[in-house]
């Protein structure tokens, strides 16, 4: 067994790389956008290396060996058993939903989302031309929870017809149960509303949480779903822009990939099917260490809150590398905040704004844990300045 340890410890150099995160605006400490600084599975990058040494780059086709290998790894990790036939692909997981919506609603149609969530949702929603109908999720002391008597009002709506599911969820950091996918799954089905969703964060489970694959709910309720998947958060890929879209529906199927072609997102890079393969066969020795130690920067800054400042309490992260931190108590918007702290600090959080909560801002903690702790630092001295 190989430890990784000290690869995390040391993260990987991305200034001066063309990194969004990092070189958007250089100078700054960036723990905002979810892409992690640890550099990802070696067993991905010698199979990439592998590929580079071929030395064509020309159109390619997705093989077997990448239906095999994503469902293998849904299979064996999650107990999903995915049919070869349910599974197509595209460029990403943003890509994904906006042709699912594009398939699946007409403009003027409405998409139900449960709020604070994944910012792309709404973007995705109005670029289709949909309106978005919002079931808001209840705050609960230090976490959420569903509101199932507002969601039964709004798959009511005759003009309901897909609901976006982030699963686990983003920015909230919840690992949905079983009965709380199922409850919600017997709503949309008896109303008519599909279910699309996003689990692009289900590698990313702490201990005493299980991600339950919406695929593995009953069938008559999976039968009008899709669920998107990719390794790009897990394994940090995402710049090789890869997505799997899995529905055992043949129509929603035919619909969907009618709409990736509209869209132009039909095709996708060698580097994609080369390092999804790589991840979903060979990176599980990986992943589970870099789970551990995510699981140890979570803790470290949960003591740190609890014990500098209370004040500003962080939701109890159950899945994702994402902390949602209420700062309420700070008298000022999560988007003041944002900037506020960019100028007195240069360091950079997301503000709560974008994904549907400014009392709120949040946290990338997928980085070296000396690499949190300055960011933590800078943050309480910006907080002793101002309270």
């Amino acid at each position: 067994m190989t430890d990784f340890t000290a690869a995390f410890d040391r993260g990987v150099e991305r200034r001066g790389t063309g990194s969004y995160k990092w070189d958007s605006v250089p100078g700054l400490l960036p723990l905002w956008v979810a892409d992690m600084d640890f550099a990802t599975a070696p067993v991905i990058i010698d199979a990439l290396h592998r590929r580079v040494d071929m030395g064509a780059f020309g159109y390619t086709l997705v093989g077997e060996d990448y239906y095999r290998a994503v469902a293998d790894w849904f299979g064996r990790r999650h107990g999903w058993a995915i049919e070869r036939d349910s599974i197509m692909y595209t460029s990403g997981v943003v890509p994904a939903l906006s042709a699912i919506i594009k398939a699946l609603t007409a403009p003027g149609d409405k998409v139900i989302v449960q709020t604070p969530v994944y910012n792309c949702f709404f973007s995705s929603i109005r670029n289709n031309g949909c309106e978005i109908l919002a079931n808001p999720l209840r705050y609960t002391s230090d976490s959420y929870e569903m509101d199932f008597d507002d969601l039964a009002a709004k798959v009511a709506d005759p003009a309901a017809k897909v609901l976006l599911l982030c699963n686990p969820g983003n920015p909230v950091g919840r690992v949905w149960t079983r009965d709380e996918l199922t409850t919600l799954a017997g709503l949309c089905h008896d109303n008519g509303v599909v279910v699309v969703s996003d689990e692009i964060h289900c590698e990313l489970v702490y201990p005493g949480y299980r991600y339950t694959p919406y695929g593995t709910l009953p069938r008559e309720f999976v039968e009008q779903s899709v669920t998107c998947v990719s390794p790009s958060k897990a394994f940090n890929t995402a710049g090789l822009q890869i997505a799997s879209i899995i529905t055992p529906n043949a129509d929603f199927r035919r619909r969907i990939d009618r709409a990736i072609n509209i869209n132009e997102v039909c095709d996708v890079n060698p580097f994609g099917i080369v390092g999804t393969i790589a991840a979903y066969n060979e990176g599980e020795e990986w992943l589970e260490q870099l789970i551990a130690y995510l699981k140890g920067n979570y803790d470290m800054m949960a003591d740190f809150c609890r014990s500098r400042m209370p004040q500003l309490p962080i939701c109890r992260l159950e899945g994702t590398y994402l902390v949602w931190m209420n700062v309420a108590a700070l008298g000022m918007t999560g988007e003041e905040l944002g900037k506020r702290l960019i100028d007195e600090q240069s360091l950079w959080l997301n503000a709560g704004e974008m994904y549907g909560d400014d009392h709120f801002i949040r946290w990338n903690i997928a980085c070296p844990r000396t690499r949190l702790a300055e960011a933590l630092g800078r943050f309480e001295k910006f907080v002793k300045k101002h309270t």
